[in-house]
């Protein structure tokens, strides 16, 4: 039991040096790349005795240990301790390593395009646009801005240029604090319906979850009142006029290195090349990350080529090898350990009791668990949250749409050892073509995972097929859940770092908004497909 404990409590210890690490002064990153190393170094020692702990609690044997065990002939006891070190090792170690990678080159890539077109002023084309002073009105344009900016980029990314933004705009730091901190509700809320507008989006959309037009189409009106609804609220609060700053000094300075023509290229090229992502992903069936990868490579060559007769010195601040320099590798660090955590809970059977738990404590309502994700999110990172949801609950094969309990006693008779493709309609009576067709692709995975479903949870298992209602709900919750404290959130805390919020009077002020907002969105989706 000892080794079993300690992953949590190890986990739990990261956890809260993450949530505190402003008062702690010790970086995110080093945190979680700790817990990362050590959850694992607790399972990979006391393999046996953690196995055995989730046998116990969970009433049932290890599926992947005893797959793994029966594939390689695993026999005696010297034999077993071997075999646990290569399945903790090599097996799940390397399975959830190449997930993890995709999520960190897909956002190594993005983050690496945004700051090619920032270190080009091309975000400047956007915000020299906005001339008005009036609070609600810049309010207003800032907001909604940032809300479609977030979708097309990412919330992160979206929440620094606005916040670098409204510096130009603003002069007053009390008036900023509001402003920044109603760029961090709208960039959640922009992020949580596009499949490239957050981390946690983008582990959904990687893995498979959920696919992008579902997830656009469904969540995008929740995202929207989201916003809408803080904002309007903010419309009858808010008084007066904001006051610029004077930024006349160095002025024609900062803008003489590019043209505004090479600016409009690169911000056009950028952006397409982030929005080509989802037609590659469609197209080629190849996995994101590829598809950012191309963009980066294609934009990469540009840049080469547009700044190889410039002054050395300032071709490297504009191409990309210059540019890797300032990209916030310690967020990626930060991910990389974070993942790496939640996958060795994932493997050493935590999430599954957790998801156990969660289910009875809620009665199985997926609605009251996302909600209950969105509300943690602003606690701690919203990151491991959904890689905790992901892990603790499986995406059902689409067949799972068209069974009945007659279909599914059906689907019990079949022997075990029969090879799923050479099933006919023979053997399956009052299943159509089409569901027959499904049966014949099945893997022998989904297909034991199918067996495993309850005839009274048949309806539930339907929320959990690829764009379910549990999955695209999640994206929303965890998405905007984070903007209820100001540290919920890598948007959060960039906007804390950048303009010092202070994290009691974002709690004061901004909380309850987020609330309000957080909330009427989750009705709204609840009205449009609970009802």
């Amino acid at each position: 039991m000892l080794w079993f404990y300690l992953m949590i409590i190890i986990f739990i210890l990261g956890y809260t040096a993450i949530a505190l690490e402003h008062p702690l002064k010790i970086d995110k990153a080093a945190s979680a790349l700790l817990i990362g190393v050590l959850t694992w170094v607790a399972f990979i020692v006391g393999g046996e005795e953690v196995i055995h702990a989730f046998e116990g609690f969970y009433g049932a044997a290890h599926e992947s240990w005893h797959a793994f065990m029966a594939s390689h002939g695993v026999h005696g006891e010297e034999g077993t301790k071997h075999a646990m070190q290569l399945f903790i090792g090599k097996h799940e170690l390397l399975h959830h390593l190449g997930e993890i990678a995709e999520i960190l080159f897909f956002l190594l890539g993005a983050m690496t395009i945004v700051e090619i077109i920032d270190q080009h002023e091309g975000f400047k084309i956007i915000t020299d646009k906005i001339k008005t002073v009036k609070k609600v009105k810049l309010l207003w344009i800032i907001s909604v801005l940032t809300f479609f900016m977030s979708a097309a980029l990412d919330n992160l990314t979206t929440t620094i240029v606005m916040v670098a933004l409204l510096r130009k705009l603003i002069d007053a730091k009390s008036d900023r604090w509001f402003f920044a901190s109603m760029v961090i509700l709208a960039a959640n809320a922009g992020g949580a319906w596009s499949p490239i507008g957050d981390v946690t989006t983008i582990m959904l959309w990687v893995k498979g979850n959920v696919t992008t037009l579902p997830i656009i189409v469904d969540v995008f009106l929740p995202s929207l009142v989201t916003m809408l609804a803080p904002l309007a609220i903010l419309s009858f609060t808010m008084k007066g006029e904001v006051q610029r700053p004077d930024l006349s000094a160095g002025h024609e300075e900062e803008e003489g290195h590019v043209s505004k023509r090479t600016s409009g290229l690169i911000l056009a090229l950028g952006v397409g090349s982030l929005l080509f992502v989802p037609v590659f992903k469609t197209v080629t069936h190849l996995p994101p990350y590829m598809g950012m990868l191309l963009g980066l490579g294609f934009l990469w060559l540009i840049t080469e080529i547009l700044h190889k007769r410039r002054h050395k010195e300032t071709s490297t601040k504009l191409t990309v090898v210059g540019i890797l320099t300032r990209v916030d590798v310690p967020t990626v660090l930060f991910f990389l350990g974070i993942l790496l955590a939640v996958a060795s809970l994932q493997s050493a059977g935590h999430l599954t009791l957790l998801a156990g738990w969660l289910d009875t404590v809620t009665h199985e309502n997926i609605y009251v668990i996302n909600i209950a994700i969105g509300f943690l999110s602003s606690i701690v990172d919203n990151v491991p949250l959904v890689a905790g949801a992901m892990g603790m609950y499986d995406i059902n094969p689409d067949i799972v749409a068209h069974l009945s309990t007659a279909h599914l006693a059906t689907l019990h008779t079949l022997s075990p050892d029969v090879i799923l493709a050479n099933v006919n309609a023979d053997m399956l009576p009052g299943f159509t073509q089409e569901m027959v067709s499904m049966v014949q692709q099945l893997s022998i995975p989904q297909y034991h995972h199918i067996l495993n479903i309850l005839p009274q949870d048949l309806h539930a298992a339907k929320y959990f097929m690829v764009d379910g209602q549990f999955w695209q709900f999640l994206a929303y919750c965890a998405g905007t859940g984070g903007s209820i404290l100001i540290i919920g959130s890598a948007a959060g805390v960039a906007a804390m770092g950048m303009e010092k919020i202070d994290f009691i009077w974002y709690m004061k002020k901004i909380s309850l908004l987020a609330i309000v907002g957080y909330l009427a969105g989750a009705a709204t989706y609840y009205l449009m497909f609970a009802l």
